[in-house]
């Protein structure tokens, strides 16, 4: 498979995404289009989501394959993220990955979005082999997952019961005034704040390696409410070195617990929130080696579905055609 060309697509929620990676791992183009319609909202809404990756996927995948140096004739696979996410996202990529697909009768690997940034590791030029603990943080996911294996299915050791990672630093970013998406933003001020100005919680009580984050965006509202709209004004910057120092203390104890448990010495991390700088810069104290992927490989992108692709079952033609999308749990059999 080294030789082999593989495009992918990726729209799961709002970033319209197309990459070209070789067989062996290497990146030829990975091309992310940000929806930046979102803001205005407070978060992302699906049906213009959807909108919007109609009107962007084409020229999205024109520019991968274009800085790819290559044309689809010359491609051997075509990869799709099928789930989990926005249904009507999910399927504009699905349909157009079908569509390319079929017209050149090239076979089809359907991508669960999880493994994806899982797989991201994998990618060269220093692939980050497995076996490895993974901390995938995002807005919409966060675990730990035992990789043993390239996948597709990992050992789960933990997992978010409520909000994930990326939607407490959004809903608390809102809190503070800043804009949507909110966890740049929120990193930004909290440079020029104290972390220890203000004490949130961290989900000291939830046992074992689950993660939650609700309670910690309700007690960042209270104290706003408390300080009063000048001294929270005034204090801004300590509140959100506060509130992110929370996140990141959450993320990093269960991080080091799960080493410990499972007897690991090498930690991954994936997804949007991985690409925080206070984050990276605690999970390097707990003694792992770490792989740490550049921000282009954080965020929702297609070079990590086309690595995820590397390692599942492909549907030959015209097999694939009655492929559908799952928003949450297991992928749904073709028809």
């Amino acid at each position: 498979m080294p030789g082999r060309l593989i495009v992918a697509l990726e729209t799961s929620c709002d970033d319209t995404c197309a990459a070209v990676i070789t067989g062996a791992g290497e990146i030829r183009s990975n091309v992310i289009s940000s929806q930046g319609i979102h803001d205005r909202y407070g978060g992302v809404v699906p049906e213009i989501a959807s909108r919007h990756h109609l009107e962007l996927i084409g020229d999205v995948v024109a520019q991968a394959l274009a800085r790819a140096g290559t044309e689809l004739e010359r491609v051997d696979l075509v990869a799709v993220t099928a789930g989990p996410g926005l249904v009507g996202a999910l399927l504009v990529g699905v349909a157009t990955a079908k569509a390319l697909a079929a017209a050149h009768e090239l076979p089809l690997a359907a991508v669960d979005h999880l493994h994806g940034h899982v797989a991201a590791a994998f990618l060269g030029p220093e692939p980050f082999e497995p076996p490895f603990l993974s901390l995938i943080a995002s807005g919409g996911h966060t675990l730990l997952a035992k990789v043993t294996g390239h996948g597709p299915r990992f050992e789960l050791i933990g997992q978010t019961l409520d909000d994930a990672a990326g939607e407490a630093f959004d809903k608390g970013a809102r809190l503070l005034g800043l804009g949507y998406p909110g966890g740049a933003a929120l990193e930004r001020l909290a440079r020029d704040g104290d972390r220890a100005a203000f004490g949130f919680p961290r989900a000291a009580g939830v046992p074992g390696l689950d993660f939650s984050f609700a309670g910690l965006k309700t007690a960042l509202l209270y104290r706003v409410r408390e300080l009063g709209e000048a001294e929270a004004e005034r204090r801004r910057a300590d509140l959100a070195a506060s509130y992110q120092h929370a996140i990141v203390e959450a993320l990093a104890v269960r991080a080091e617990r799960a080493l410990a448990a499972t007897g690991l010495e090498r930690l991954a991390i994936g997804g949007g929130v991985a690409a925080n700088g206070p984050l990276r810069a605690r999970l390097a104290e707990l003694g792992a080696e770490l792989d740490v992927p550049p921000p282009a490989l954080c965020t929702d992108n297609a070079a990590m579905i086309a690595s995820a692709a590397r390692y599942v079952p492909v549907l030959a033609y015209p097999g694939y055609l009655g492929l559908d999308v799952y928003a949450t749990g297991e992928r749904a059999p073709a028809a």
